[in-house]
């Protein structure tokens, strides 16, 4: 398998669950601004959307969008307990968890890096942002991970969106949960191993 990544991005999350899962991978970095990849390769020839990440897959085929890569990840390695069992209760709070940091959070975010956002708009965002940030540190009081004990594939992509909030001014001390959920994930291996690869 091959993940096409950016730095900084989203596709961080499929990165962190595939080496929680430790399984075998390639990683190939994506130029967001000339959409090339570091081998030269047209980055809308691998995916037409033509964002982060993809994951190319042994036989060929390409699977795109965070959320369903992390859920396939964790299928090809049920024993990691990255995603419950197909099916159950939890499996569907897996996936009410993972739309929601997609659409309230990540969502949110994605504006807020733009140079041509007023001030204006970036306030109404971060409001929104602090909101559902309220509602996602009330959750995890009394949790390590959000599903309670076991890390799954929506921490990595919940640590990876809150991650951003450095780049745009958010302080996280306002939600102490939150924080410490977050100073918690940095502080796993497989998170350290992914961000450090990445930067190299």
């Amino acid at each position: 398998m091959k993940l096409y990544f950016a730095r900084n991005a989203c596709s961080l999350s499929p990165h962190i669950v595939l080496r929680e899962a430790g399984l075998p991978f390639e990683l190939e970095r994506v130029d967001t601004k000339t959409h090339k990849t570091r081998s030269g390769i047209d980055f809308y020839s691998i995916n037409p959307k033509g964002y982060v990440p993809a994951l190319q897959l042994d036989d060929g085929q390409v699977l795109t969008e965070g959320p369903a890569i992390v859920q396939y990840i964790a299928d090809l390695k049920p024993e990691s307990k990255l995603a419950p069992p197909p099916g159950t209760m939890d499996r569907y709070r897996l996936q009410e968890w993972l739309n929601f940091i997609g659409t309230e959070l990540h969502k949110q975010f994605s504006p807020l890096f733009s140079a041509t956002i007023s001030e204006q708009m970036k306030q109404q965002l971060k409001e929104k942002i602090a909101g559902r940030f309220d509602y996602v540190s009330k959750h995890l009081e009394g949790r390590q991970f959000i599903l309670g004990d076991t890390f799954t594939a929506a921490d990595a992509y919940l640590f990876t969106v809150v991650s951003w909030s450095k780049f745009v001014e958010i302080d996280l001390s306002r939600w102490p949960s939150l924080k410490a959920y977050i100073d918690r994930v940095a502080m796993r291996p497989a998170v350290r191993a992914a961000i450090e690869a990445e930067r190299a």
